[in-house]
């Protein structure tokens, strides 16, 4: 996952609302967003060569979801650990989130620079290797994409924008609209690029909310509802790609009320 935002208390039907973007190279494989058949507890997507996920619920509220910290730098992995494991580690197992971040945070070195992002439906906690302190998430509209939380980059400002304009203007949320919102491949323009250490070709490519190249760009798009109820709405939309022009493939909603 490469971009997240999500809004916390600012929706008076819907206490809790998560669009997020997943950035992955086309070839690495992977399974779109269903119960798990080793383990039916969890909703998500699955990454076949990781054996992780990138954003994720179970029958019982539990969330989870990770982006990956640009750091082209370190082009080698500092560990061996897949940081979708983070995720699906959390998912499975049944420690509180303050307390599996902590443990996380002792075994940062394991992992290339991440964000992870875990909870419930009705709290959520950030932590990144990369800042060294657990943050739990206020009330608001936050945003997190290849660097620390709520950094001021094109694309999370432009997120959040959009996500405060669809909140301001609907009194209800349509999961397809915010799956539409996601869709957006404006690059942002030259002067507002941040400098991460690739090319200013990169920087161009990947400052959209919707990335799209010839070999790497957003598989997927998703979307979590929670409505004051307490139900859980979660939508995928997947893409396939020709010569890097992404194409809709796949939608698919589930609902949880979770117990």
């Amino acid at each position: 996952m490469c971009l997240i935002a999500i809004a916390i208390d600012s929706h008076p039907a819907f206490p809790l609302i998560i669009a997020a973007n997943r950035d992955e190279f086309y070839n690495r494989p992977t399974r779109p967003l269903e119960f798990w058949q080793e383990n039916p507890d969890i909703l998500a997507g699955q990454d076949l060569q990781g054996g992780g996920t990138w954003l994720g619920v179970t029958r019982k509220g539990k969330i989870g979801a990770v982006t990956n910290f640009r750091e082209p730098a370190s082009l080698v992995s500092r560990g061996e650990e897949s940081r979708g494991r983070l995720v699906k580690d959390y998912l499975e197992g049944d420690m509180p989130p303050a307390e599996y971040l902590a443990e996380v945070e002792k075994n940062k070195e394991s992992y290339s620079g991440f964000n992870v992002v875990i909870g419930d439906t009705g709290r959520l906690w950030w932590y990144s290797n990369k800042n060294g302190g657990i943050v739990r998430l206020t009330p608001g509209i936050h945003a997190v994409s290849n660097h620390l939380l709520n950094t001021s980059w094109p694309k999370t400002e432009k997120i959040k924008r959009k996500m405060r304009e669809m909140i301001s203007n609907s009194p209800t949320i349509d999961p397809y609209e915010v799956l539409d919102m996601l869709f957006d491949r404006t690059p942002a323009p030259d002067s507002s690029l941040p400098d991460t250490g690739v090319s200013l070709q990169w920087e161009r490519m990947l400052s959209p909310v919707f990335v799209a190249s010839p070999d790497y760009g957003t598989r997927s798009s998703s979307v979590i509802l929670v409505e004051s109820s307490g139900r859980l709405i979660f939508c995928e939309r997947t893409f396939s790609h020709q010569d890097g022009e992404p194409l809709p493939e796949d939608t698919r909603c589930f609902q949880i009320q979770p117990s």
